[in-house]
């Protein structure tokens, strides 16, 4: 059996995919056991390499399971007494550390007992036979990285999660999801509001999604900009429903958040809007044009006031949102074009 250690939110999920399909090819006789988020499981599911999850909350930064976004540079797990109890008496042949450098993820998995540990170097723990750990690469090469640092091939590009039945959820929206995992990341919601009025006329059927604890916000957007209230998802749909929107979706457009890398797996055209974190480290791949990144790179070190979006989103505005959403839906109606044919 291997144990992997991904105990964070969906973006982290999604760019671990390679990484988590890797290891399954290198091991396709050992179950994978993924700790994760209990509410990750539909999302566990799409992978197509996880055997089994073992519901792991509670190791955010914080001490509370992260909806999105990306890990701390020291990483927030910490030994839970009788976590590995669910393993019931199993040892781990293998352990491997995918949710952050160490010392107290290493430590973690150190106490399952496995046969050996893959992780990032970290004499804090004892461990001190990996890859050194490098701050300032993206996420998805980071665990492609470490794999192949003990002869493990892992493919960056291999992104897709399985596409789920499209139910009774209707298909060709644009996904408007203007929250995010912090204030610092989130775009005004009166520009949301001002793109989302521009792009319902011009023929874009719009929902506007988030939790549960973003419902207010939704109907903000959707308020301002004159939309009913049964386009607002936000708490309304589970993790599922949320993927199988994106499966099916004209486009979606969000800040750096957990959609954002759905609409990659999905590969459904997308309009990211980043700031403060650069998106060198959690943007979709350079050579998929449909999926549009937003950026300011020259205001990244300016400083924020506290509970305001970072200077480099709020120098975005809607029009040229817009015209990014232009070029990103006519990318991907030529792509799908030469696809078919």
């Amino acid at each position: 059996m291997i144990l992997v250690l991904r105990a964070l939110g969906v973006g982290d999920l999604a760019t671990a995919v390679p990484a988590l399909r890797g290891l399954k090819a290198a091991y396709p006789d050992q179950d994978l056991v993924l700790a994760a988020p209990r509410w990750l499981a539909p999302l566990v599911d799409l992978v197509g390499a996880v055997d089994r999850l073992l519901p792991l909350d509670g190791l955010g930064p914080a001490g509370e399971p992260e909806p999105a976004g990306e890990p701390e540079p020291v990483d927030g797990a910490g030994p839970v007494p009788g976590q590995w109890a669910a393993l019931d008496g199993v040892t781990p042949e293998l352990a491997v550390n995918l949710h952050g450098r160490g010392p107290r993820s290493h430590e973690l998995l150190l106490a399952a007992n496995p046969g050996r540990l893959l992780g990032f170097a970290c004499p804090a723990a004892g461990h001190l036979d990996g890859p050194h750990w490098n701050d300032d690469e993206h996420e998805v090469q980071r665990w492609c990285r470490l794999l192949r640092g003990y002869g493990i091939a892992a493919d960056p590009g291999d992104l897709a999660l399985r596409r789920p039945p499209p139910a009774w959820l209707p298909v060709g929206l644009t996904v408007v999801h203007p929250g995010g995992k912090d204030t610092a990341r989130r775009w005004p919601a009166q520009r949301w509001a001002d793109l989302a009025r521009s792009l319902d006329g011009l023929g874009h059927h719009i929902v506007v999604t988030g939790s549960a604890d973003e419902h207010d916000l939704a109907e903000e957007v959707a308020t301002g900009a004159g939309l009913p209230m049964n386009a607002v998802l936000a708490g309304h749909t589970d993790l599922a429903e949320l993927a199988t929107l994106v499966a099916y979706g004209r486009m979606v457009i969000s800040g750096d958040t957990g959609i954002a890398h759905l609409a990659t797996a999905y590969r459904t055209p997308s309009v990211l809007l980043f700031g403060p974190v650069p998106p060198h480290r959690w943007a979709p791949p350079a050579d998929r044009p449909w999926h549009r990144v937003l950026w300011r790179a020259d205001l990244a070190g300016e400083p924020a006031p506290a509970d305001t979006p970072h200077p480099s989103l709020l120098a975005v505005e809607p029009d040229e949102v817009l015209a990014a959403v232009s070029e990103a839906d006519r990318t991907g109606q030529v792509r799908d074009a030469v696809t078919a044919h």
